[in-house]
């Protein structure tokens, strides 16, 4: 697991020059060896926070199914201060210009005097769905932060840190899986 910094991209190599996640793991992840990494979805250049990476490609594709439907908390600061219309809104849905989108829950997490924190939870995830979303009514994202997928939470893992995955960690999220999916 790797707390994806805010700025870098998920990618293996930028034909802009741009930072990229494989900066974080260290020499010893080169490509075309058997202990390379692949990360398991994405976060965009602009978000922060849990980012899964591993050499079992069935693993990832079971996880990234659409049927997996393992949930992804997120913590989002917005610029505005939030109300419950905000939150009924996202979770009934919206027509983007990329389709239909919703969330599966939302809540406030706290509010100041002109921006609010946010938890919103996926249990599907488009490219920038939570981003588009709130850009489709007229709300910035100011950070956006992946705190946990399924039963794994990012805890303490300092920004760019990154740590193998406990065998006890990794059991817990197969079993978050549908049946048949994590065995």
């Amino acid at each position: 697991m790797l707390n994806k910094p805010r700025g870098v991209v998920t990618t293996a190599s930028d034909e802009k020059g741009r930072q990229t996640v494989y900066a974080f793991l260290g020499t010893r992840f080169v490509k075309g060896d058997e202990s390379w990494v692949s990360p398991v979805g994405r976060l965009d250049k602009a978000s922060e926070g849990l980012l899964l990476l591993t050499n079992d490609c069935e693993w990832a594709a079971r996880l990234l199914a659409p049927a997996s439907h393992l949930d992804k908390i997120y913590h989002v600061q917005i610029d505005r201060v939030a109300d419950a219309a905000l939150l009924e809104s996202l979770s009934r849905g919206l027509k983007t210009g990329e389709g239909f989108l919703r969330v599966k829950r939302a809540c406030i997490l706290r509010s100041g005097k002109r921006n609010s924190w946010l938890e919103i939870v996926l249990d599907e995830g488009r490219n920038r769905h939570i981003r588009r979303m709130l850009e489709d009514i007229g709300i910035e994202v100011l950070r956006l932060i992946r705190v946990a997928i399924g039963p794994l939470p990012l805890g303490q893992l300092p920004k760019g840190g990154v740590r193998p995955l406990t065998d006890g960690e990794k059991s817990k999220i197969d079993r978050a899986l549908p049946a048949g999916e994590g065995s």
